[in-house]
This record gives structure tokens, sequence and C-alpha cells, in this order.
């Protein structure tokens, strides 16, 4: 181990024990260093592209989770294996095999995150989703990322690389930063946003920190004027506390300064003092409200600037009581108040005494990380989910109850309806208004803290497209989108049905690209708009059914023409034709007859090489077809008349889309294994890719280009011995 790593890395390893000793044992000090002593020999402890040892980072991310949230020794060992691990220096199944599956599976977790930034120091918008979806899987993997993130910030200062550096603080501000507020992790959330303003505006936070430093003398002697009167109170009460003053955070008083347009003496909660009381737990809450009692005695409140956060607890666990009262010359300092216990939660979060130690974790947390599964599923696009989640994650909350006293948490400016969808959605899908206090309230309705909401609810009623403008929760909002489309797509097909049922019984076979033609006649943007105003009356089936006529030239002869007598007008109209023989791909008919007009049916898409025949249409355009094209049998029983023999002419044409279906295991990196085959083939183009994933499985579909049928056969064979792969196969 000393020989092959560096020296320092080595004495941090034994300087982690120490601060692990309470929950490691003495084995996995030893399985650890071997693991590290094989790693190196193998050469795969290296420096990443930025010159920062994994090694290291490992061992500061351990060491900073035993002192800023708490020791745990499943979370400990994953953080020090998951890099030699994905660099290939140990296997999944070595560390279940020398520990145990909830290593194994922290490791798996942590690995996954890793492979999503890649070679990029900030996961891709694109990957922003899978990025969440692998964090939301453990609630450990988040805390854990969220430490990483602190130890590479903290390690990053004044790092050459200054893109590094500013693309690391921006993700650390909008992503990791709000995920330690959720999870109470407020000291980590302080130094995340401290650092990621530090070096994306540097001049701003050094000017901050300048004018902290030169009124510290001023404000230390202001702290000390304000808690002397107030400890001697306290002291004659013969209760046993901690009494220490505070600065708000350099981004805080940022923040502050951007919104209130003002200077730093023009931050009246700027100061602050903490007490933290030695009490029993049964006599919390009196104890502190005892406090508060003597501090607004001694110095006059500010009612508005009342938090109390000890009767109902923020839902991350933080337990406070917040006062702000004028203190001497005129300045404003807030007041916390709370208990040994409740500060230990609100310095570590509670994540820190959660399910991992066995204890039964909170349901509003639970709840949230439901919540947070809901938009990832549901959201449309990855800027709409960023903003979503980070909305969820930052809003400040009302707490409103059911007529049963159910409490629900909800964020500040929710409203009747996002209420209905917090209990459940289908009865926010059914809401018609809400009974809050007794009276009866729109929809939009802004509820406050201490209200009581009755949902009134109807079976006839169905969102709309303006409900999305009365709701502030991300569930509400991704579960309104979520029905209105499927309602939408219920209402086109059933348009669909009914005007596909009225061609039937007028006996007209109904053409694809002549409706496509028709619908955009009509001036629809979109077939599902179209159908959508069929199934709700405004368009009347017997007019489309007019234009269409229209459209297709009923005059017209040739879909009343046999193959033989289109075949001889196409000879006669090709002899006078300048068309080049060699400019076809296709022998249509007679081999003498070169120039036809022609297009592949989209029904199936044919390619070079599939077997194939010709379907003459009402506009004297051949359709090509495959044999085994899903119509094929309908063509063949109704218009044999119309086929006419068609074959390629022997060479290749020119690149034409074919959709292939992959069906497969949602591992990390397989679809970057299937789009690279792709791109290595000499006559092939990756034109387009759709996957959905669920429950571990994808599945989805690739459009490709190629020039014939052997190359996508290729392709297929190829994408077939692709680990995680189980179904590939080409579709109509």
């Amino acid at each position: 181990m000393e020989k092959n790593l560096p020296e320092s890395p080595y004495r941090r390893l034994r300087s982690l024990m120490r601060l692990a000793a309470e929950v490691s044992r003495p084995d996995d000090v030893r399985r650890v260093r071997d693991l590290y002593r094989k790693g190196a020999e193998k050469g795969v402890i290296l420096r990443d592209r930025h010159g920062l040892n994994p090694v290291r980072q490992s061992i500061d991310t351990a060491a900073a989770l035993c002192e800023m949230v708490s020791p745990d020794r499943n979370m400990l060992l994953a953080i020090l294996l998951y890099q030699l691990a994905a660099a290939e220096g140990t296997t999944i199944e070595e560390i279940s095999k020398l520990w145990d599956t909830d290593v194994a599976h922290l490791v798996d977790g942590l690995i996954k995150v890793s492979r999503l930034y890649g070679k990029q120091t900030v996961v891709k918008t694109e990957n922003f989703r899978r990025l969440l979806m692998a964090l939301a899987d453990d609630i450990r993997v988040i805390i854990i990322m969220i430490v990483e993130r602190l130890t590479l910030m903290q390690a990053i200062n004044h790092h050459p690389d200054e893109k590094f550096v500013t693309d690391t603080a921006f993700e650390a501000g909008y992503l990791y930063a709000p995920l330690a507020h959720r999870l109470g992790l407020y000291k980590i959330k302080s130094e995340l946003e401290d650092m990621s303003l530090k070096y994306t505006s540097r001049e701003t936070y050094t000017k901050i920190a300048r004018g902290l430093n030169e009124t510290k003398t001023e404000r230390d002697a202001y702290i000390a004027s304000f808690i002397a009167p107030l400890r001697e109170k306290l002291d004659a009460t013969g209760l046993s506390y901690e009494m220490k003053g505070r600065t708000k955070s350099i981004y805080s008083i940022w923040n502050k300064l951007r919104k209130q347009h003002c200077d730093l003496s023009g931050i009246y909660d700027l100061f602050a003092i903490r007490i933290i009381l030695d009490v029993p737990e049964e006599s919390e809450k009196a104890e502190c409200w005892r406090v508060f009692s003597i501090v607004t005695d001694m110095y006059t409140g500010n009612p508005k600037r009342l938090k109390d956060w000890i009767t109902i607890p923020k839902s991350n666990g933080y337990e406070s009581l917040h006062t702000t009262v004028m203190g001497p010359g005129g300045k404003w300092v807030e007041v916390q108040i709370r208990t040994r216990r409740m500060d230990l939660i609100a310095e570590k979060g509670l994540a820190a005494h959660w399910r991992y130690k066995g204890i039964k974790s909170e349901s509003s947390l639970d709840q949230w990380m439901n919540n947070v599964r809901d938009i990832l599923e549901t959201a449309e696009g990855p800027m709409e989910l960023m903003k979503n989640f980070k909305m969820d994650l930052y809003d400040k909350e009302v707490f409103v109850f059911t007529p049963q006293g159910d409490l629900h948490r909800l964020p500040l400016g929710a409203t009747v309806l996002d209420f209905a969808f917090a209990v459940h959605s289908k009865v926010g899908c059914s809401c018609v208004a809400g009974k809050v206090n007794g009276r009866t309230r729109k929809l939009g309705y802004k509820l406050h803290s201490g209200d009581t909401v009755e949902v009134i609810t109807s079976n006839t009623q169905t969102p709309r497209a303006d409900w999305l403008n009365l709701v502030v929760t991300a569930k509400a909002r991704t579960k309104i989108r979520q029905t209105i489309n499927e309602l939408t797509a219920r209402s086109s097909e059933l348009g669909r049905e009914l005007l596909y049922r009225r061609f039937k019984n007028r006996k007209i076979e109904v053409d694809e690209g002549d409706m496509m033609r028709t619908i955009k006649k009509m001036g629809y943007k979109t077939v599902t708009d179209f159908h959508k105003a069929l199934a709700d009356g405004l368009l009347d089936p017997a007019e489309v059914i007019a234009v269409y006529e229209e459209v297709t030239h009923p005059t017209d002869t040739a879909e009343h023409r046999s193959a033989e007598e289109f075949e001889l007008q196409e000879a006669l109209g090709a002899q006078e034709s300048d068309r080049r023989r060699e400019e076809d791909v296709l022998v249509i008919g007679s081999e003498n007859i070169r120039g036809m007009n022609y297009r592949m049916a989209r029904c199936c898409n044919p390619i070079f090489g599939d077997k194939v025949f010709g379907f003459i249409s009402s506009e004297g355009v051949v359709k090509i077809h495959r044999d085994d094209c899903p119509n094929s049998a309908h063509i063949h029983a109704r218009y044999p008349y119309r086929i006419i023999r068609t074959k390629w002419a022997g060479k290749t044409g020119n690149m034409t889309a074919a959709t292939i279906r992959i069906v497969g295991q949602d591992d990390i990196g397989i679809v970057t294994n299937i789009s690279s085959i792709i791109n290595k083939e000499k006559d092939a183009q990756l034109r387009n890719i759709s996957i959905e994933s669920h429950d571990g499985i994808f599945s989805g579909f690739l459009v490709v280009g190629v020039s014939d049928i052997r190359t996508l056969d290729n392709i297929i064979k190829k994408i077939q011995t692709v680990k995680g792969v189980k179904n590939v196969q080409r579709s109509n």
C-alpha cells in the first residue's frame, strides 16, 4: 500500500479510519488497503484529466461525511470503493463477497451516476433526467454525491482550468445545493452556495467578504452588547444553554442585496443569535417558548418575522423557533431558539439519522422522494424538468390540513388545486372547487398555513390547459399535462375512428398521403388537432370527405385502369421522355419501361433489396410496397387488377430510412454502444433515436439511413451482440 500509493492518501486513510472508528471493523481497513494495492498494481489509480487524485478525493469525501453528516459503514465503504470499481480495479461481485449486497448496491448506484458525467465535468442537459433517476433510487446516493461535490469544490479553488471550475460551480449551485437544502444539510448547502458564488463571480464574493471583514470588530462588539443583558436574564432561569452569534453566509447576503437593492447596512437580519438549550425532549417546546418570551420581553419583536418550526417542523425535519427583534441602535437581529437535538438535525440533516441506521424514515421525505420520481416520469423535456425540480426543492412551505386533521406541506403560493393533487392525482383531476375553513373557494385560491381544506369533486370534471396557470407544485403541473395529453390522444383516436368508419360506409379507400394533403388544405397543423376537431363536433366528416375527393381528383381515370393499361400508357409516355434509364433503381412492369412516377409506401418503407410489388394509386403514381407489408393482404384481395410487377434494377439506390425496434436492459452506456455500431457502418447513418425506460427495461426505435437491405441486416446482427440487448427487429 505504502509503496504503490502516494504517502498523503495513505495518511488520510488512517485519519479517516479514526473518524469512522465507531462504525468500522478491523477487516475493513485491511480489505480496502488490499484492493487499493491491487488497483495500483493494475495501473488503474490514475489522476483524472484535471489532475485530481481519485483516491484522495474519495478519502476526503468519506471524512467529510463523518464530520458533516454522520459516520455510516456502508456509505463510507461505497465512497472508498466506487471509483476503483468504475476503473475496473475491482468488481461489484468481489465487493459483494468481501462485504455484502448493500455495499455493492451503493457502489453500483455511484458508478451509474459517475458514468453519466463521462468525460464532462458537468452532466449534460439531456442526461439530467437520468442523473436524477439514478439519485432517486437511494437517498444515500444523493447524500454521498452532495458531500462529494463539496470536497470537489474545496479542491478546485484557483485551479488553472477556469471553465472546469465555472461549470462545476454552476452545477453545485443549481443541483447539489438545493438537494442539500431539502435534506436539511444546511451547513453543506451554505458552503456550496458560497463557493459557487466565489467561483462564478469572484469579484462580487470578494467585495462582500471584504465588507464583512472591515466591519467584523464592530459586529462582534454589537453582538456582545446584545447578548450580555440577555445572558443575564437566561442565567437567572437556571437553564443549561449555549449562546453564540453568527453572520449570514456570503451567498445569502448577496441574494438579499440583489433582491432588496441595498447595501450591507440595509440588511435587517444580517446579525443572528442562536440559543441552544440542553433540556429533556419532553419539555423542549415549553422551554423554547419560555426563552422566546424572555427575548421578546427585552427586545421589541417583529410579528411578521416569527417562524414557528417547532409546532410544525419543516418537511426535512428542521425544528427551530425564529424571531426578529429590534436590538440596540435600532438594528434588527434574528434570534434562533432550539434544543441540542434540534441543532444536531439542523447542522447535519435528518438524513444523518435515517433509514440506513434502522430508523423508520420520515413520511414527508418518503413522499418527497415519490414526488421526485413522479416529476422524472412525466416532465416534458430537460429544461422543464430542471425548473420543476429546483422549484420543488427550494420553495418555502405552507401547512394545510384536511377535515380529518391530516397535514399536507405545500410550497408557498399553493392553491386549492395544488392541494387536491397533493391528496391524490384522481382527486386533483376531478376537482371543481374547495371549502377553505368552511367557505367555498375557487380552484386558484391561494392557501395559507393553518387552513383546513375540503376538496369538492365532480365525475364530469377533467383537467384543462388553463389549470397550468393555477398551480405551483411540480406534481400538479406534470399530472395536469399528462392527463390532458391522454385525453387529447383518446379524443383524437375517437375522431379518427369516426371519420374512417364514414369512409368505409362510402366504400372509399383512404390513402394516407392524400389524407395528409386534405388535413393541410383544411388548415390543421397536426393530425391530432384534426382528429380531435372531428371528435369534438367542430368538423363534419361529410365535409372532410368532400375535400378529400377534391384532393384525389375523382374524375381521374387512373384508378379504373388495369395494370396492363397503365403499363402501356406509361410506356408510350416514356418513349417521349428524356429521362435517363440509369437514374432508375426500380424496374416496374416491363423491363423496357423506365422513368415511371413512383413513391415508396410509408406503411412499410421498402429499401433496396426488399421483395416488393407496385400498387397503382388513384393519383396515377405507383406506390412501392414490401411483400410483407401489413397492408399487402388487403391490397391483393381487393385490388388485384391494380398490382404491377416490380423489382430492383440491380444497383443500390439512395440512402433510405429504416426503423429498428430495440428492447433491452436499461444499463448506462448501452445506447452509446448501439449508436457507435451504426456510426461505424460505412453505408449507414443514424437519423433519429427515441428511447423509453421503465422498471430497468428500455425500449425504443432507431431510424437509420441505409442504402440496401444487406447493410440493415448487418446492423441488426451487430446490435444483437451488444450486452443487455434482448430483442432487435426491423419495424414497419
